[in-house]
This record gives C-alpha cells, sequence and structure tokens, in this order.
C-alpha cells in the first residue's frame, strides 16, 4: 500500500485549506476572524493603556514637584518682603507677617468666592441631546405598538 493512498486525515466536512490556515493561526470562519479582531483590539487596548497610565503618572509627579518648588519659593519670597518691609517701616517683623497673612487670607477668599459653580447645569447641550433621544425612543414605542 502506498502511505499516500491511505485516508485523508482531515475531519470530515472541512477542506485541506480550513485545516492548513487553522494550523497557520488563519481563523477559518468569521466568528473566529471576529474574536480574533477582538482579542487583538484588546490586547491592544491594554498596552496602550499602560503606557498612557506611566505617562500620566511621570507628568503627575513632575506636576507635584513643581508645585512644591513654587509654594517654596513663594514662602521664601514673603520671608524676604517680611524682612525687607519691617526694616523699611522700623516696625517688628511679627506684625509685617500678620499683614502679609491677612492679605492671603483676603485673597484666598475672593478666589474661593469666584471658584464657587455659577449654578447653571453642567452639560447643557448634552443633556438636551439625551432629552431628545429619550422622547425619540418615546415615539418609537408608540409608533410600534400603533402598529401592532
Amino acid at each position: 500500500m502506498n502511505p499516500s493512498s491511505d485516508a485523508d486525515p482531515t475531519p470530515s466536512g472541512e477542506s485541506r485549506s480550513a485545516v492548513e490556515n487553522q494550523s497557520q493561526g488563519i481563523p477559518s470562519n468569521w466568528r473566529e476572524a471576529l474574536m480574533a479582531l477582538i482579542a487583538s483590539r484588546v490586547t491592544l487596548i491594554q498596552l496602550e493603556s499602560k503606557e498612557a497610565a506611566t505617562a500620566g503618572a511621570q507628568r503627575g509627579i513632575y506636576l507635584i514637584a513643581a508645585i512644591c518648588a513654587v509654594f517654596f519659593a513663594w514662602a521664601l519670597l514673603i520671608a524676604g518682603l517680611v524682612a525687607i518691609l519691617s526694616e523699611a517701616i522700623e516696625k517688628p517683623w511679627s506684625w509685617v507677617a500678620i499683614g502679609f497673612a491677612i492679605l492671603h487670607l483676603l485673597a484666598g477668599f475672593i478666589l474661593v468666592k469666584l471658584a464657587k459653580p455659577s449654578g447653571a447645569p453642567a452639560f447643557p447641550i448634552t443633556r438636551a441631546e439625551f432629552q431628545k433621544d429619550r422622547e425619540w425612543i418615546e415615539n418609537f414605542k408608540q409608533n410600534q405598538k400603533s402598529n401592532d
């Protein structure tokens, strides 16, 4: 007997090219292709999200370091101004420091007042579009009930 004349080792209903495609990692039908596509996209999203998280953490660290540097520069600037002003007006430095503290508190209260929300709802255009979508869905449901 010739070994090439033996029965075909491929399972019934599958062509030789489908078996070859599976051995090469090529999907044999659209469902497998879709699942492979989705799996590759999920993997890609995972990789890119890790990279984005790393870059975001690095930017966050730089931002915190910059805020600390600005805070200490501001504190040292105020300390120097307190010393210079107390010598210029010949008053104790503690009274000048209290004056600077009062000025900073007033500035802080004003900034908090400016930062309060205006009371208008957030995302007014998006809310209006969602309301239109709800109305459309309700009209669609009523039209389907009347057609049945």
